[in-house]
């Protein structure tokens, strides 16, 4: 398994004054307390501006097929709670919009040119009929873990974006990147192995359901993508996880503490709020 090394990221690339933020913090909090008045809050159009920096999310209007899914996302909250633990650990210095929407196959994904995170009402709906299929029952669960690894997986192609990352514009080597910074992610949470095994399941199903990956897809092959979150689980805390332990998994712990310090390092101009 590859691992990556980064380069330091120069600070002057993520400075921002910090008498306009100021300024604009005060702004918010000005407006908040204002519509929290009993006279401003009655009006329609007392709405707080969105943030100028980090995360923000956002639900559109599905297409009919993509209904239930929709409404999934409304009624978990995911996309909201993803969005408050990554602007909780990470100050972004520009704001990254994360939009829920129909997108018709084109899959989710994020796009530099709009600082966007698209995640799709038909990739759910897609990985719910694997799950559905593959277990015979309501797949809500595995599917709010899916979407928690999809979201953190695009979350990181926006910050190798931000950061100006080695790896950025170069393929599977940003790929991966991506997916090691969900694992980092994910593990900071107790549960957070049980979503990337989740993941995980998703990827060998997705495998068993469409065998020929396609040649035009950057990502690694969906096997390598489930083997890579499994040997992450294990590294992270080989005693938790024994029925993880094969030969080939022996250079997991390894593996993990580079990607957990090679995402730390390169996160440094963003910790710290």
């Amino acid at each position: 398994m590859r691992t990556l090394s980064y380069s330091r990221v120069e600070m002057s690339q993520l400075a921002y004054p910090e008498g306009n933020m100021t300024l604009r913090r005060s702004r918010t909090a000005l407006v908040s307390a204002l519509c929290a008045t009993a006279l401003l809050a009655a009006l329609a159009a007392c709405e707080l501006p969105p943030p100028e920096r980090g995360f923000v999310s956002r639900h559109e209007q599905p297409a009919e097929a993509d209904r239930e899914s929709a409404d999934f996302l409304k009624r978990s909250r995911l996309v909201e709670l993803v969005t408050a633990d990554l602007n909780a650990y990470l100050d972004v210095p520009h704001r990254i919009t994360v939009v829920a929407r129909s997108c018709a196959g084109e899959g989710s994904g994020y796009d530099p040119r709009t600082r966007r995170i698209e995640l799709c009402y038909d990739d759910l709906t897609e990985d719910r009929n694997l799950f559905e299929e593959a277990d015979g029952r309501p797949a809500d669960e595995p599917l709010a873990e899916v979407v928690r690894e999809t979201l953190h997986h695009e979350a990181g192609h926006a910050l190798i974006d931000a950061l100006d990352l080695p790896v950025r514009d170069r393929g599977r080597a940003e790929e991966d990147a991506a997916d090691r910074f969900a694992q980092l992610m994910l593990l900071r949470d107790p549960r957070g192995d049980h979503a990337l095994l989740t993941a995980a399941r998703a990827y060998d199903l997705a495998a068993a359901a469409d065998p020929a990956p396609d040649p035009g897809d950057e990502h690694a092959p969906d096997p390598a993508r489930a083997e890579s979150h499994r040997c992450a689980v294990y590294g992270a805390d080989p005693a938790r996880h024994p029925e993880l332990a094969t030969p080939p998994r022996a250079d997991c712990p390894r593996t993990w503490t580079t990607t957990r310090e090679t995402w730390t390092a390169a996160l440094t101009p963003l910790l710290g709020k």
